[in-house]
């Protein structure tokens, strides 16, 4: 019995220095996305082009209703 709480003990340090070189690396900037911005750029045209034709399909719809209504 006396040799759980020995492996108890140890599981719960050996958890304890895992969770403390996490947090570590994590101040330090180990998790950090370096790749993202540097595509980001490529992509953003795609974004910007989808909204204007969304908003470009809602001004035609918006013309010809209100040519109907005349």
């Amino acid at each position: 019995m006396s040799v759980i709480y020995v492996l108890l003990a140890i599981s719960i340090c050996v958890a304890l220095v895992f969770f403390l070189a996490f947090i570590r690396s994590v101040k330090a900037g180990q998790y950090d996305d370096s790749y993202t911005p540097s595509v980001r750029m490529l992509f953003e045209d795609e974004l910007v082009q989808n909204e204007d034709d969304v908003q470009l399909k809602k001004s035609k719809k918006t013309n010809q209703i209100k040519d109907t209504n005349q």
